[in-house]
């Protein structure tokens, strides 16, 4: 079989793959993006139905294009899926798709790396891994599968009508459990919510929603978490952008619990935590509203007050008298949706760039495997890179890599002349 070759091969076709494509475009590096899906398949198969973006259209795009309509909008998944089609096909992207790469692995005694895929192998002397931050769904292995159950991830979540009749136990309170939670509330179920750390931002304050804020206040830029423990983000567009209120969900119905420890014989355990872990999450939302005002003093903005956004309502009965322990059968519990993140899965990549445990060993994307590069990985070079935005300027990044690369690639030096002897 004929083997094809490019310079650059590019692996996933989402926000990742078509922001490198426009950058590698423009610098007339020959490329081709593959995807084993359609563009920006895990926007369309694997989010649920009502999810949005989780910034305004003015914000979560890409420079070249703006969303049509309100630009304060928050765009629905499917928008998005068609805005980064038509993305693609504006650029010009090569973006071939329905095609999976199952392993790739660099050539022995020449340069460049063979990939083989589903449409045969391919060759080529770059290599970008641009799949993303959303790759194998995780679920702590705590409740055996034979419990009686039905347990699904938020990446399988589809709408309320999916589960069973009965109470649904939210495992995570980041963006994706706290919107999953909220909406089977309003679809009248008895929902439970385990709530570990996290951060909860305003979605909006003083006339300015919060990614504005980050924005003027330098915050998307930051380089580094500020600490090495993974704190979710609790952060919603949903039913026209609202900022995540824990107590508000209980004051409508919802049963708040701590982190989720441990599950003996029906009985799920649940940390003491849950009064510390909002607690938390009130001190990083004030700390944004302390940093907005001094701003807005400081440059004489002239923002309307907002004094009711400091205002944190009383602790409900379930964070002043926590259940530690739920009989789910008694409860009437019937399924558990488990909002716990993902995994990266770069088993396809057969080189050496990664630690020990499986994360991509690189310095903004430049892998510790000369030609090798990721795209996409969360605070990948700043707290923006997993963004729809924020990629793009990571993209460009490892696209002005690439040309410095292949300049040096084809640099030949001077043939040198040889000395006469009378000269020597």
């Amino acid at each position: 079989m004929a083997v094809e070759q490019t310079e650059v091969l590019v692996v996933g076709g989402g926000q990742a793959g078509i922001a490198i494509s426009e950058h590698l475009g423009q610098r007339s590096i020959a490329h081709l993006v593959l995807e084993r899906g359609r563009i920006a398949e895990r926007w369309r198969s694997e989010r649920w139905d009502s999810l949005v973006a989780n910034g305004p259209a003015w914000h979560d795009r890409f420079p070249g294009l703006e969303f049509a309509g309100d630009p304060d909008a928050f765009a629905p998944k499917e928008a998005v899926a068609d805005y980064l089609v038509d993305y693609a096909r504006r650029i010009g992207a090569p973006i071939r798709t329905g095609v999976e790469v199952k392993s790739l692995r660099r050539l022995e005694g020449r340069p460049g790396f063979r990939a083989e895929t589903t449409a045969g192998p391919i060759e080529a002397q770059h290599v970008v891994a641009a799949t993303g931050p959303f790759q194998k769904p995780l679920i702590p292995p705590i409740v055996p599968d034979g419990a009686g159950l039905v347990q699904i991830h938020s990446a399988a979540y589809r709408n309320p009508a999916q589960l069973p009749p009965g109470a649904v136990l939210v495992v995570g309170c980041g963006s994706s459990g706290a919107q999953i939670a909220d909406e089977l509330l309003r679809a009248g179920r008895r929902v439970y919510l385990s709530v570990g750390p996290h951060g909860r931002p305003p979605r909006a304050y003083r006339g300015r929603d919060f990614v504005w804020w980050l924005g003027v206040l330098g915050k998307w830029d930051i380089e580094a978490p500020p600490t090495t423990e993974h704190v979710t983000i609790a952060v919603s567009g949903a039913y026209g952008g609202q900022t995540v209120d824990f107590r508000r969900f209980a004051r409508r119905g919802m049963v708040l619990v701590g982190r989720t420890a441990a599950f003996r014989d029906g009985i799920m355990h649940f940390a003491p935590d849950l009064a510390a872990n909002l607690a938390r999450g009130d001190a990083d939302y004030l700390a944004l509203l302390d940093e907005a005002d001094a701003w807005a003093a400081r440059n004489g903005m002239d923002l309307p007050p907002e004094p009711a956004a400091r205002v944190i309502p009383p602790d409900p009965d379930c964070v002043t008298r926590p259940v530690l322990a739920l009989d789910l059968a008694a409860a009437g519990v019937t399924s558990i949706l488990w909002a716990t993140g993902f995994a990266l899965d770069f088993g396809w990549l057969q080189v050496d760039a990664f630690h020990p445990d499986g994360t991509p060993r690189h310095q903004r994307g430049i892998s510790s495997e000369p030609g090798v590069y990721f795209l996409g990985l969360p605070w990948q070079t700043r707290r923006g890179s997993s963004f729809l935005w924020g990629v793009w300027h990571d993209a460009k990044f490892i696209a002005d890599q690439i040309g410095k690369c292949r300049a040096y690639l084809a640099y030949s030096p001077a043939p040198r002349r040889e000395s006469s002897p009378a000269s020597a």
